[in-house]
Parts: C-alpha cells; sequence; structure tokens
C-alpha cells in the first residue's frame, strides 16, 4: 500500500512539473467563462420572451445548457485522463523509467495501483469541481436546479475513472500514440451509442435501440452519462420532460442501482485483466 502512495504521489508530482494542472486549470477556467456568459444570455432572453404555455421554458433551458456542459466536462475528463494513463507502462519501459521500479523497491501491482490511484483521483476530481461548477453557474444565472445535484456528477466521476483503467489497460499493450488513438475511438464508440439509442427510439427502430443498449453496457461511462442526465429532471412532467429526456448527444436514460454495480463491477474486472497482463510483460 505505502509503495503504490508513493507510486501515486510521484504522479502528481510529475503532473505538476509538467505543468498539466497549469493548462487544465486555464483551459478549464476559459469554458466555465464562456458558459456562464451563455447561460446568462439565454436565460436572459427566455425571460425577455416569456413562459411558454406547454412547455417549461426554465426547466428545459436550464437542463438543455447543464447537460451541454456535462457532455464537456466527460469530454475534458476523458482527455485528462488517457493523457495521465497512455503511456504509464509501455511508454514509460521504452523510455527505460520502468524497469528499475518493477524490481526494486516497487513491485507490478504497487506501479499498477499507484497509476491507476493518481489518475482517478485527478481525473475525478477534476470532473466533479467542473460539475459544480456548471451547477452553481447554472443556478444563479437562471435560478434552475437540478432535481438530483449528487448522482449526475458521481456518475459523470466514475465514467472518467472508468475511461483511466481502459486506458491504463492498454497502455500495458500499446505504444502511447496508439493508445491515445483508441481510448479516444472507443470513448467515441460509447458517444456514438447514445446517439443511435435515441435515433432508434425516435424512429422505433427495435434493432438501432438494441445496438445501442448493448454498446452502452459495454462501455458504462456512456450509461453514466445519460443516467445523469436522466437524473436532472427526473421530476419534470408532461411534454417538458419529453423533450428534455431527449438529451444533448445521446438520450437520457436511467440505469438504477444496476448501472452502478456493473460500472464497479467492470473496473474491477478491467483491473484484474491489467494486473495479469502486467504480470506476464516482458519489460
Amino acid at each position: 500500500m505505502m509503495d503504490a502512495a508513493v507510486i501515486a504521489g510521484y504522479g502528481l508530482r510529475e503532473c505538476l512539473r509538467r505543468r498539466v494542472f497549469l493548462v487544465v486549470l486555464v483551459l478549464t477556467g476559459a469554458f466555465l467563462a464562456l458558459y456562464a456568459l451563455g447561460t446568462k444570455v439565454a436565460f436572459d432572453e427566455i425571460g425577455r420572451l416569456g413562459a411558454g404555455v406547454a412547455v417549461d421554458d426554465t426547466v428545459l433551458t436550464g437542463s438543455t445548457l447543464l447537460g451541454l456542459a456535462m457532455f464537456t466536462t466527460l469530454f475534458l475528463g476523458a482527455a485528462l485522463a488517457a493523457f495521465l494513463t497512455l503511456g504509464a507502462v509501455r511508454g514509460d519501459a521504452e523510455n527505460g523509467l520502468l524497469q528499475p521500479l518493477v524490481v526494486r523497491p516497487v513491485g507490478r501491482d504497487a506501479l499498477l495501483a499507484g497509476r491507476f490511484a493518481a489518475a482517478a483521483l485527478v481525473c475525478g476530481g477534476y470532473v466533479l469541481a467542473v460539475y459544480a461548477a456548471s451547477v452553481l453557474i447554472t443556478g444563479a444565472a437562471g435560478g434552475w436546479w437540478p432535481d438530483s445535484l449528487i448522482s449526475p456528477g458521481a456518475g459523470l466521476a466514475l465514467g472518467v475513472v472508468l475511461i483511466a483503467g481502459l486506458s491504463l489497460l492498454g497502455s500495458i499493450f500499446l505504444a502511447s500514440t496508439a493508445n491515445g488513438i483508441a481510448v479516444f475511438m472507443v470513448f467515441g464508440a460509447g458517444l456514438a451509442a447514445g446517439l443511435l439509442g435515441q435515433i432508434g427510439e425516435t424512429l422505433e427502430v427495435d434493432a438501432l435501440n438494441t445496438v445501442a443498449d448493448v454498446t452502452s453496457w459495454l462501455l458504462p461511462f456512456e450509461a453514466l452519462y445519460q443516467a445523469g442526465l436522466a437524473d436532472l429532471t427526473s421530476e419534470a412532467g408532461g411534454l417538458t420532460g419529453v423533450i428534455v429526456r431527449l438529451g444533448p448527444f445521446g438520450g437520457a436514460q436511467s440505469g438504477g442501482a444496476l448501472l452502478w454495480l456493473w460500472a464497479l463491477a467492470y473496473l474491477l474486472l478491467v483491473g484484474i485483466a491489467a494486473r495479469a497482463a502486467f504480470a506476464r510483460r516482458d519489460l
């Protein structure tokens, strides 16, 4: 455990040395500033036009804007997770940095656990912070708050932790560039599944719905994102509820407790696969 903590601390210090956190803070600050401006303009406009008859404009605007912020947050968190882990094993091995560590003073298990812990801590904390800031901006600009505050943020955090785990697993087999490409293609496949589900539900095509459902469960970060969108407006009814649950970039769909259990089991399976593969990896 202490060895893993040492490796995790080393990973965090390396991010500080390379100014990763500084770049992330600057770019995230720019995103939140633009989001605040857009949110204020949108709510001011619906206030000028007046309330809708069949649709609650405040709920529609707030949930759509926060849903878009969640999508952006998931993307930024996924990018951060990938870049923190894409060269964690093979990349360091090719640079000659890994061999002395896995022999002594730490072993392979501690190295994997430490690198994953550092990435999960950074990415999970980052996503929670950006989500919280987006919620506060939305509430301050338009007086709208999501029906569930905690579960959407927790789903995003767990989603990026899953991506970090997949990226770490890929780093055992692939070089840094190839692994980064693979992770982003997997991420894109998850988003495409959400869009397919939305199209299938709108057109009532069962085949598309089946493909989307299977893919979302094979890539649980997409299902967690959809569940987060659903929780934003879980109490909305009528035409407003129908429209907002279409969601940006993938329909909102609640996964229930089973989704959370599966996501945790999925993360455990990824960890077991990474440990087994790394144990057999010739460095």
